[in-house]
């Protein structure tokens, strides 16, 4: 059973991220420029001038956020920014969409053009000081995480319906060809962000299905968990012991009928005792 953990509507929640450290939720409203969190049990909110859109942290007082420009060093509690790198500064028509720091240190993040124009994205991974792209020619990157171990990143253009399955070397560099994980074509289901629990099982938010499913690690459909939002985009685990599945949500390409089925759309959910997720790895600078 899933509840609203905070009722404030995002034309596009995205990027939700437990901060193990600070035991606290961080989430975008993409098209708004916003930061969001939790404080004392009040919704904080920062406001900021470009696209921002996915996080890792850092230390217990920074995060490093993904802009529609550049990597930048957010200091959460002076709100101070430091830019780290540019993130395809000289392309106007793009920003950051989905992201997640690896196991190795690195940051994975992905880009798309603002209109969603086919192909004029790709994912990069920002590790030891540089930024390399891994990927070219993606219309909508999204559900980039990693398995435990280190062996195998997922990721998904979310037109294509397909999850992509990437083994990884002992730097966490992409090795060999991508490999599909989950088709979802068949099923009429767009994957979107996703995250992987301490057993390896794969948590995929649809686009469009009001739920986030879980697949095993060998692509075995296990379970769904709903929620009151036809648009679930990312979910996150948290809580003490990580069994707390968040999930964030738009509003955005919404239909009538989904509209006259809930007034919750662009919320943040929570399931409790859905599983046991693993830490959220961080990010070294």
């Amino acid at each position: 059973m899933s509840n609203v953990f905070d009722a404030t509507p995002c034309e596009l929640g995205e990027g939700p991220l437990w901060h193990p450290e600070r035991q606290q939720l961080f989430w975008f409203d993409v098209n708004a420029f916003r930061l969001l969190t939790q404080e004392g049990g009040k919704t904080r909110i920062v406001q900021f001038n470009e696209y921002v859109s996915a996080a890792g942290w850092v230390s217990d007082t920074e995060l490093l956020i993904a802009s529609e420009s550049r990597l930048f060093l957010f200091d959460i509690d002076r709100e101070r920014k430091e830019d780290v790198e540019g993130l395809e500064s000289d392309n106007l028509r793009t920003r950051s969409n989905d992201g997640r720091g690896d196991p190795f240190g690195g940051f994975w993040i992905g880009t798309m053009g603002k209109d969603k124009a086919k192909g004029a994205g790709a994912i990069y991974r920002y590790y030891d000081g540089a930024l390399r792209q891994l990927y070219s020619g993606v219309t909508i990157p999204n559900a980039i995480c990693f398995a435990p171990g280190g062996k195998r990143a997922y990721f998904t253009d979310t037109p294509t319906q397909k999850v992509m399955a990437q083994s990884l070397d002992a730097d966490g560099w992409p090795e060999g060809e991508a490999e599909v994980f989950l088709d979802l074509r068949d099923a009429g289901l767009f994957p979107d962000g996703a995250v992987v629990d301490a057993d390896g099982n794969f948590w995929n938010a649809q686009w469009g299905a009001w739920r986030v499913a879980c697949y095993s690690p060998e692509g075995e459909f296990l379970r769904a968990v709903g929620f009151d939002a036809a648009n679930t985009s990312c979910p996150a685990f948290g809580g003490a012991d990580l069994s707390r599945l968040y999930c964030t949500s738009a509003r955005e390409e919404l239909s009538e009928a989904a509209l006259g089925r809930s007034d919750k759309h662009g919320m943040t959910f929570e399931a409790p005792e859905v599983g046991r997720g693993q830490a959220e790895h961080r990010v070294q600078l």
